[in-house]
């Protein structure tokens, strides 16, 4: 996992190159911005516990198929394991909105997440629907702004949703 500023020194050391002012002004945003992902993602792991716990409580009241007997997530074991993922893939998409990169959440958190699902027989829209809870009450957290960062956030906002968007794409 490469940062923004490794991700252009990388690239251009391998192309032998001068950083452009492009890259130069993107760097600069990103400094510019930082204060707001650091408010973001430091919200997001402050509520942690209760973005999942919430969108947990609220996948088993409308899927209740899938968690009663009977169903893919029915025993503890497999209620627990339902959690610990939801709160893995909070735990990346904070990397993500941290580094301005899913390149992590990626390569270890989300390659292979589909398959072993279908793998225990877990549906990956019920997954899905998990994450979209999880994205609608951070989206709501992070737009607070109450000792937030002054300033638009919006374009951070929309990476934020991006993110759990990834994630529930790659679910399904």
């Amino acid at each position: 996992m490469l940062d923004a500023f490794s991700r252009v020194v990388e690239q251009n050391d391998k192309k032998g190159s001068y950083l452009s002012a492009d890259e130069i002004n993107g760097l600069t945003a990103i400094v510019a911005d930082s204060n707001k992902r650091l408010d973001v993602v430091n919200r997001l792991t402050s509520n942690a516990n209760s973005i999942v716990a919430n969108a947990y409580r609220s996948l088993v009241a409308e899927r209740p198929q899938v968690f009663n007997a009977g169903g893919a997530c029915f025993h503890n074991r497999n209620q627990a394991a339902c959690i610990r993922d939801l709160g893995f893939i909070l735990r990346y998409v904070t990397y993500s909105v941290l580094t301005g990169d899913a390149s992590a959440m990626d390569d270890r958190c989300l390659n292979g997440l589909r398959e072993t699902y279908q793998a225990l027989g877990t549906p990956g829209d019920a997954v899905a629907s998990g994450i979209q809870k999880m994205k609608d009450a951070a989206i709501s957290i992070a737009n607070d702004s109450n000792g937030i960062t002054k300033g638009d956030c919006s374009q951070l906002i929309s990476e934020v949703a991006g993110y759990f968007d990834r994630a529930a794409s790659a679910v399904v």
